[in-house]
């Protein structure tokens, strides 16, 4: 142990900092998904239901009211204007109060025309813009400590909120009768008193709420990146809103419960790409955009495989995270994991058009993948049920990999003439047998005694590779301690 606590004492503090990141961002996801058998036993389905459709809609909102300011421009403010940071940070917490204020005002304007397009109470929706602007308080308050390198603080309002909101809310709901509403209201409160007084901290201390340079910089830096981040949000969030206005409530629980174990794997995907990123950057920076594709290939290969554990193992998940009535949404686990595997592909190619400030892609893709889930879940839920809102989710983000590759391959003939940079056999193998896979487990879901077969077979695999999984699984663990 003491050996250990040396060892973290002599690390660099970027490499410190990015531990707890890291583990702040597992401990924020991870306390969500261990009370998930709580609520989904204290909700019926409908009230299930209708607080995942609430999530969807605060997604939705949160990036038109605060014009996601925390997301890209704050942080690229922080390093350009690093000698201004006190007042930049004021003006910028300013700004997301006049904008929430601003809604605030629009909404009150018309109150009933708004409730009746969201279906939500007044008390929901207010309590929804009073997140808004918490979380968006609360999350410029996080790049400030994550460009500083300043974790300790982070660490501690993480630990304090992330157990505060599950305890208030259980005791809230079991103290309700509009049990939905006490739940929203829990967040709520807990988002009050835990980020508010940070926003009023740098308010304070940068003592200067507008500025003109600042702001017309948000504006113009961030404004044409709302239709980019809308469109994933809503590729992402439609369709359990339109779930529960189509088919109803109740449906709309189950697809949310299979829909939110199955986006556990993404603190996997996020682990994996807050890593490799910048590492992919440096690379392409440094002209050595060949030495991508094996550590890309391998990263790939270990997402699919842990997808197909979760597959493999979602009706004993669903059992743990539920009760009996819920068991019909293990149906919908397969391709909404699959969507995930496909949400890390992705993101292999999307780097590209980062590095190359070739957004106007991002904006291409995301608005043609957003419109085609739209369409396909108003054709198709109607007929197949809410299970089809996964596959549809499947289809979209197979179509939006496709666009980044070909807009990948694209800027590489530009950029990188005559370079190949990744070995497209290898992610097609890898990508058909994880599709096989999946789809044939989920044709054992009811004949155990097969499945286990199947899960053994995966395991013996993993075990004859085990001295490339090691090896591999090095290289990444090196890439990270030098960053």
């Amino acid at each position: 142990m003491k050996k250990i606590i040396e060892k973290y004492k002599s690390m660099p503090i970027q490499l410190r900092a990015s531990i707890w990141f890291l583990m702040c961002s597992f401990l924020q996801k991870g306390i969500s998904t261990i009370t998930t058998p709580i609520f989904t036993r204290i909700l019926s389905p409908d009230e299930y239901g209708s607080f995942g459709t609430f999530n969807s809609w605060y997604s939705i909102i949160y990036i038109i009211v605060s014009m996601n300011l925390a997301s890209g421009v704050y942080t690229t403010a922080m390093v350009k204007f690093s000698d201004d940071r006190n007042i930049l940070a004021s003006s910028y917490q300013g700004l997301t109060l006049f904008l929430c204020s601003a809604w605030t005002i629009i909404y009150l304007i018309a109150i009933d025309f708004w409730n009746n397009l969201f279906s939500l109470t007044t008390v929901q929706m207010l309590s929804l813009l009073l997140m808004v602007w918490t979380s968006s308080a609360f999350s410029l308050w996080c790049v400030e400590q994550r460009v500083s390198y300043s974790y300790k603080k982070l660490v501690l309002v993480t630990v304090i909120v992330s157990f505060a909101k599950p305890i208030l809310g259980i005791i809230l709901v079991c103290n309700s009768d509009d049990k939905v509403t006490a739940r929203i209201i829990g967040l709520a409160i807990v988002e009050l008193f835990g980020y508010s007084v940070l926003s009023i901290y740098q308010m304070a201390r940068g003592k200067k709420l507008i500025s003109k340079k600042y702001w017309a910089y948000a504006f113009k830096f961030n404004l044409p990146l709302i239709p980019h981040a809308l469109s994933q949000t809503v590729l992402s969030s439609a369709d359990r809103i339109m779930i529960k206005n189509m088919v109803g409530e109740r449906q709309a629980g189950f697809y949310n419960l299979a829909y939110s174990i199955s986006l556990i794997m993404i603190i996997f995907n996020t682990a994996l790409s807050q890593t490799l990123a910048p590492w992919t950057y440096q690379k392409l920076k440094s002209n050595k955009a060949e030495d991508i594709n094996g550590i890309a290939v391998f990263s790939m290969g270990m997402i699919a495989l842990l997808n197909l554990l979760l597959i493999s193992f979602a009706p004993e998940v669903i059992r743990i995270f539920a009760p009996s009535e819920y068991a019909e949404a293990v149906y919908a686990i397969p391709p909404v994991a699959m969507s995930v595997f496909f949400m890390y592909l992705y993101d292999w190619f999307a780097r590209f058009e980062y590095f190359y400030e070739k957004t106007y892609y991002l904006l291409i893709a995301s608005i043609l993948g957003a419109a085609l889930n739209l369409l396909l879940n108003y054709l198709l839920i109607p007929i197949c049920g809410y299970i089809a809102a996964g596959y549809t989710t499947l289809i979209c983000y197979m179509v939006y990999s496709f666009m980044h590759f070909y807009f990948m391959r694209r800027i590489s003939q530009e950029q990188l003439p005559g370079r190949k940079i990744y070995n497209i056999k290898h992610i097609l193998l890898i990508t058909s047998i994880f599709m096989l896979s999946s789809f044939g487990l989920l044709l054992t879901y009811k004949h155990m005694i097969v499945r286990y077969c199947c899960l053994v077979f995966i395991l013996a695999e993993v075990f004859i590779n085990r001295k490339i999984i090691i090896t591999k699984s090095k290289e990444l663990v090196n890439i990270r301690n030098k960053k």
